[in-house]
């Protein structure tokens, strides 16, 4: 069977197509002179037929399609998934969607989203990775972008754009100076990323703080890696392995503080008497690990929704000022990080 079109409501309903569109557009509530009994004629066709609007043809009468993209960096990683969903939440609730498309942190499959997402016929879009913006390539689409006034929010500062930004760098000089008062001296840092740039927010803090300690950068403390868990497990290990090992590690993510607590597991080593493991981002599982995770967060979800409020102003009006909201980040102290071993003082 050929789809409903409006011109089969409008036999059905024995009307115009002009009323049809009236009808399905709400000009009928007041706005246009169709009576209570036409309109209702008009609604009972539609149901009988099964018609279903055709959103791209609403999307070029209205100049709205109600759909905005969202980019993040990794649909493996559970912290970007709650950004995601912040969005998503708010979107819905404000009757838009929203298409969803992942870097799989990938600088070249970035910018390739990035590209076909200017494209298409959206609202707005939200950028969860300021990386994507590294490339000429990139900067040079964001600029095309800008000039056609699509509205953006970038999870960053960088970029002249509206934005929801977390530093992680006063969370980290945080981190370490928790541990320096547990005793620890031995700090190693499990430093697994999927692209240039990323984590120096934790990074840079870690070494800043070891030296305002008096505490000497040892390179072998700090162990780079890619994203994955395995990744993960397999710098931690490099990590136990150093003699004299290290009494904390601090890791990038909590997903790779996972593949880390597995580790010390399967060298007999106990989280936290051992070793100390903290990381970021408190995804949901981090409370109902053995031990609990201690962690950093800036509240992922709180973020997505914030994005897509600011969004939503910049769409319903252009000419708002630049808006930058800051969500900070905090420690979060649970099981998994302790007083140093006593040997090792």
């Amino acid at each position: 069977m050929n789809r409903p079109t409006q011109v089969d409501v409008a036999k059905r309903a024995g009307v115009s197509r002009a009323t049809v569109s009236y009808v399905l557009n709400g000009l009928a509530d007041g706005r246009i002179p169709i009576s209570a009994e036409t309109r209702q004629r008009v609604l009972d066709a539609i149901d009988e037929l099964g018609y279903e609007p055709d959103a791209r043809a609403q999307a070029l009468s209205s100049g709205s399609t109600n759909t905005i993209g969202l980019i993040i960096p990794d649909l493996r990683n559970p912290h970007f998934c709650e950004y995601a969903t912040g969005v998503d939440e708010a979107a819905r609730a404000a009757g838009y969607h929203i298409l969803l498309s992942s870097s799989t942190l990938n600088d070249d499959f970035a910018v390739d989203i990035f590209k076909d997402l200017a494209r298409r016929r959206i609202d707005g879009l939200i950028i969860t990775s300021s990386f994507i913006l590294e490339s000429a390539e990139a900067l040079a689409i964001l600029a095309r972008i800008r000039q056609r006034g699509l509205p953006i929010v970038e999870m960053g500062e960088v970029y002249d754009v509206d934005t929801v930004y977390t530093d992680y760098r006063q969370a980290t000089k945080d981190v370490v100076a928790y541990l320096l008062s547990l005793g620890h001296r031995r700090i190693g840092f499990v430093y697994g990323v999927g692209a240039h740039g990323l984590g120096l927010d934790r990074l840079e803090p870690y070494h800043e703080s070891l030296s305002a300690a008096g505490i000497s950068a040892e390179p072998d403390l700090v162990v780079e890696c890619g994203p994955s868990m395995e990744d993960g497990y397999h710098a931690a290990l490099k990590l136990f392995k150093l003699s004299p090992r290290p009494t904390a590690i601090i890791v990038i993510n909590d997903l790779l503080a996972i593949s880390t607590i597995r580790a010390a597991a399967d060298l007999g080593l106990h989280v936290p008497n051992d070793v100390s493991v903290v990381s970021y981002d408190d995804i949901p599982m981090a409370g109902y690990l053995v031990p609990r995770l201690t962690t950093v967060t800036k509240d992922a979800y709180t973020a997505g929704k914030k994005a897509f409020e600011i969004l939503l102003a910049r769409i319903q009006n252009s000419a708002l000022p630049l808006q930058a909201i800051h969500i900070p980040a905090k420690l979060i102290i649970r099981e998994s990080t302790g007083p140093a071993p006593v040997n090792s003082i």
